[in-house]
């Protein structure tokens, strides 16, 4: 069971992060997936996709980020804001918190023609900024899910396709939470960027968090949002 865990986790990591590639962050049509080999840091990111059912916020996760003052970033779609306003407010007010987006209404955007693409990109990026002042500029792609078309659209909005390099796959409800801690733990390298999801439907999500967090802390590793990530270097002592 543990190994089937792994093994299943591991395959989809390889053939995820085989669909970007890692050019420096605001760099023209870019896709980032890590950062540079000779960064020792990683980042956490959790994606907050909508919800039908549940409160559709991780807030035992939450917390232990807030109280250790991690620095993560958060891939917000716009239908959950539009349910979730306190939360997403919670999340802005830590320094150590970035907010990026998720699309508008976490669709399939290979299906969608580029001006659909365009206005899926472009609602969430605009409630940040206007109702909440942030200015979004990182972008993960819905269910991990673009075409070349999608990084042009990103790319005219002023935005950066985010993907990852770890996956941990917790929204597979068969996947025991031992398993996903070990590994996402053995695959953690200078520069990666893991996957999580704070919206309630990863599964082990609170707990396997804090085990990797101890674990990489253990090795060393300091913590990035994707932006410090991008700009970290050998002279800034990570």
């Amino acid at each position: 069971m543990r190994f089937g865990a792994h093994a299943r986790v591991s395959a989809l990591a390889v053939t995820l992060a085989a669909m970007a590639l890692r050019p420096v962050i605001g760099a023209a049509n870019s896709v980032f997936t890590r950062g540079a080999a000779t960064c020792h840091a990683v980042a956490l990111t959790f994606d907050l996709c909508p919800v039908r059912q549940g409160p559709g916020f991780d807030r035992s996760l939450v917390h232990f980020l807030e109280e250790r003052r991690i620095h993560a970033t958060f891939f917000a779609s716009g239908a959950w804001m539009a349910s979730h306003d306190a939360e997403l407010r919670e999340l802005i007010a830590q320094p150590f918190f970035e907010i990026g987006t998720h699309g508008q209404e976490h669709a399939h955007l290979p299906t969608l023609t580029p001006e659909k693409q365009s206005a899926e990109i472009r609602g969430a990026v605009v409630t940040l900024g206007d109702r909440y002042g942030v200015h979004a500029t990182l972008f993960r792609p819905p269910y991990g899910e673009y075409t070349p078309q999608t990084v042009l659209e990103a790319g005219s909005l002023g935005q950066t396709v985010v993907m990852w390099s770890v996956v941990s796959g917790d929204p597979d409800p068969k996947l025991p939470a031992a398993g996903i801690v070990d590994d996402v733990s053995s695959r953690l390298r200078n520069g990666s960027v893991v996957i999580f999801h704070a919206n309630g439907r990863g599964w082990h999500t609170s707990e396997t968090v804090p085990a990797v967090y101890a674990r990489a802390i253990a090795k060393g590793f300091a913590f990035d949002t994707i932006s410090e990530l991008s700009r970290c270097a050998p002279s800034a002592g990570k």
